[in-house]
């Protein structure tokens, strides 16, 4: 389609609702779709639109009381375009005013002999850096002619992957047009972060493409709790037949570490350099078992006699219940007035986390120590958790390594601000944790780390990347702190309502998100995109890994192995 020939006309419309208009007549409705960005040109500013809804018209109802015999094409051709006609629906994102004080009009009447169309000359002539980009607050007059938004306009809405300027990274394009949709990482990392959509999405995909261009633009290092072992060194591939993808490791070899719970697991799927990962019983705390509780079913009487026995005892209190007899249990409840059968109940239901491969006793290396050298040395880490997948295992482990990392952050940040000196600054950290909704709901939001670190959003230079299929579990405090939303197809209306938490003018968007492919299509709005956008979601594939890796893991020599390694160790200590 030529992006000169104007597809038709405003004929009504206003701020709250948006503007209709009419197609010309050489203008098929059926390439009209949901998503698809237009230029409407104004008379004193461009407004930049997105197409929210299509739908047929006719000037007179006697047409459709009499409608023409579909073989009759001549009387169906003489009635579109005066008849019968197309119409459309627009939602102004943004609008384009020109830096210039000089009237546009004149711009136009110099341009007018060069141009068929008067209007659209102006966009394709002069330089992007003229147009200042401003939040819409008025419409196009009547009659305003509409064009397809072209290249330009996307860059100049989005920028540009390779702009020297900002760490822009191209997540998609646009359902109808090749031209990139970039993000702006550095506002992506500076506030946490969420990617929606049902089961069978992409959600995994999505999120590998985005660490992807965190670890190659540099804007933030990051820690990944991988649940389903998916990130970090290669991913099984959806499809009729076996095939995987690459992880982050295999990608960034020099620059990301993978931490195991699982050592067997890990070793058995023929992973690389994987360090063993493992947790004391002295570093539970009792807010760990709090959001844990139904896991375990723990009583609230159980939890306040975990506090009795933390207060006691300190911080090996469960090395010490779990070792206590029935006898000793009850001297100690006659002593610190505790409840013997609450106190007995916990003893029974802690006897699980002996079942948690990781979960020792005592640890003679402070693991979670190692994990803070690596990401103060810029190194990426991926947690897999193998087979120790299930939802008690992650929620204590995630819980538990985030909680410490957290408080060196709040040291390290406290420290910056007194001393304002550039070399005490931490990294920025970008925390990824999948079934986010089982750390954020309601309940348990105001007492999880997370929800900590959610609403603290920079101040400690911490931040989430929430994945997960259910946002209508995540407490609506924390869904309204969410900086940018990447959301795929969702069909209930409840997680479809907890995506616009917080978000003005959502009805539109709401028709859109619920028509998108059910693979490689999202919904991205948010503090990283100066607009919301429909974006066929960018392919993670060969031609990715080539643009995006530092250099395949099997082009990397036995002796380059090796040096990747001792660097590594030189860096943690070793």
């Amino acid at each position: 389609m030529d992006l000169l020939q104007p597809l038709g006309i405003v004929v009504q419309g206003s701020l709250s609702e948006g503007l209709e208009v009419r197609l010309n007549g050489n203008v098929s409705v059926e390439d009209m779709r949901v998503g698809k960005f237009l230029v409407v040109q104004g008379r004193r500013a461009r407004f930049f639109c997105m197409l929210t809804d299509v739908a047929l018209g006719t000037s007179s109802p006697r047409i459709l009381v009499n409608p023409p015999d579909p073989s009759n094409t001549f009387l169906t051709e003489v009635l579109a375009g005066t008849g019968t006609f197309g119409t459309v629906n627009l939602t102004p994102m943004l609008m384009f005013v020109p830096s210039n004080p000089l009237d546009i009009l004149t711009d136009q009447v110099k341009k007018s002999k060069r141009k068929k169309s008067v209007e659209y000359s102006l966009v394709e002539t002069e330089d992007s850096n003229t147009y200042s980009l401003l939040p819409v607050k008025t419409v196009p007059s009547h009659f305003s002619q509409v064009f397809d938004a072209s290249e330009r306009d996307f860059r100049i809405v989005f920028g540009w992957e390779d702009d020297p300027q900002k760490r822009n990274f191209a997540v998609g394009q646009p359902i109808d047009m090749p031209v990139p949709i970039c993000l702006d990482l550095d506002r992506f990392v500076e506030r946490s972060n969420g990617i929606f959509g049902k089961s069978g999405t992409g959600k995994s995909f999505l999120t590998r493409l985005l660490l992807s261009g965190v670890i190659r633009k540099e804007a933030a290092v990051n820690l990944i709790f991988d649940m389903h072992s998916e990130y970090g060194w290669e991913a099984a591939k959806e499809g009729k037949t076996f095939s995987t993808v690459k992880g982050l490791r295999q990608l960034f070899p020099a620059q990301v570490q993978i931490y195991t719970l699982d050592p067997d697991s890990t070793r058995r799927r023929g992973v690389r350099d994987a360090q063993e990962l493992y947790i004391s019983y002295e570093q539970i705390e009792v807010e760990d078992l709090m959001l844990i509780r139904d896991e375990l079913n723990l009583s609230e009487a159980s939890l306040e006699n975990a506090i009795i026995l933390r207060n006691e005892f300190g911080k090996n209190w469960i090395t010490r219940l779990l070792s206590m007899s029935n006898t000793e249990i009850q001297e100690f409840c006659e002593q610190k007035m505790g409840s013997k059968s609450s106190i007995m109940a916990l003893q029974r239901k802690l006897n699980r986390l002996d079942d948690l491969k990781y979960m020792r006793a005592n640890c003679a290396e402070d693991y979670i120590k190692t994990i803070l050298d690596a990401i103060a040395a810029k190194k990426h880490v991926v947690i897999e958790f193998g087979s120790q997948s299930n939802m008690l295992s992650y929620m204590i482990a995630t819980n538990i390594i985030t909680r410490r990392i957290h408080k060196a952050y709040v040291r390290q940040a406290e420290k910056f601000l007194q001393t304002k000196n550039i070399s005490d600054r931490p990294q920025q950290l970008m925390i990824t944790i999948e079934e986010a909704h089982r750390f954020l709901a309601p309940m348990t939001a105001k007492q999880t780390i997370f929800g900590t670190i959610a609403r603290e959003m920079r101040k400690y230079f911490v931040t989430l990347l929430v994945v997960d299929q259910r946002p209508s579990g995540i407490d609506n405090e924390v869904m309204s702190q969410i900086g940018t939303r990447i959301t795929a197809l969702l069909n209930d209306e409840k997680d479809i309502d907890a995506i616009f938490t917080g978000v003005a003018g959502s009805g539109n968007l709401r028709n859109i998100l619920s028509k998108l492919d059910s693979k490689q299509q999202a919904l991205v709005l948010g503090h990283a995109v100066p607009m919301p956008v429909v974006i066929q979601t960018r392919a993670y594939d060969e031609a990715f890994y080539r643009e995006i890796g530092e250099v395949p893991w099997e082009e990397i020599s036995t002796a380059e192995v090796l040096r990747v390694a001792e660097t590594a160790k030189a860096d943690l200590g070793f």
